[in-house]
């Protein structure tokens, strides 16, 4: 969704102007103008703050109009949360593993943190512990895709012979992209590129020039 400067800065110049036009006709206007005024009264207001009413008022469309699409707030605020991930949070691809994975890693870091997506994720995360189904819902509308995406640098590697076959991609995963998720849901700590170019470091030193220093 469009929201302003720090997402744009986010995801990049092409996100900016992504609600521009009508590719899908008024429905879809109204639809994504839901999905955008769920975002900012999150950010606005807090989880607690957000309501379908306020949604409605401020999207300017039916309470009838959002029941159509959606049960809950919570659904609403999932399917803008999925959407902007899916935009923002696909691994760039430069022929190479470091400058791919050091690429992703920093927007990782930055949507998490900077943008109104990041926001909306750290409000889905509290509510999933207090509701197993939505916690269910959340895992594979989210955290499965995203496992997904962040594998593929390593397995274009893989292809390119840069890693070798075998390769545990899912415990790689975890150290890569966990230590983000720490810092940024539990300890707060900063996740600068300092941060998320170290953990690029840590991998290549163990899975590269590890591999070299193996004797024959």
């Amino acid at each position: 969704m469009e929201r302003g400067s720090t997402v744009a800065a986010v995801a990049g110049p092409e996100r900016a102007a992504r609600h521009h036009g009508n590719r899908h006709g008024r429905s879809e206007q109204a639809r994504q103008a839901v999905l955008e005024a769920a975002d900012d009264l999150l950010v606005e207001k807090g989880f607690t703050g957000v309501t379908i009413e306020g949604i409605a008022a401020r999207a300017g469309v039916a309470k009838q109009t959002i029941y159509r699409w959606w049960k809950t707030k919570t659904d609403i605020l999932l399917d803008a949360f999925l959407q902007d991930a899916a935009e923002a949070l696909t691994p760039p691809d430069h022929g190479d593993l470091a400058p791919d994975l050091r690429a992703h890693l920093r927007q990782l870091a930055l949507f998490l943190t900077r943008s109104d997506a990041g926001a909306v994720f750290r409000a889905l995360i509290g509510y999933a512990q207090h509701d197993p189904a939505f916690a269910a819902v959340l895992r594979s509308g989210y955290l499965d895709e995203q496992r997904r995406r962040d594998s593929l640098p390593l397995e274009r590697a893989v292809q390119r012979g840069q890693l070798p076959d075998g390769l545990d991609m899912a415990a790689e995963i975890d150290r890569l992209v966990g230590p983000i998720y720490h810092r940024v849901l539990v300890t707060a700590e900063p996740v600068g590129p300092a941060f998320t170019d170290g953990l690029v470091d840590d991998l290549l030193h163990r899975l590269t020039d590890g591999a070299k220093s193996e004797p024959e």
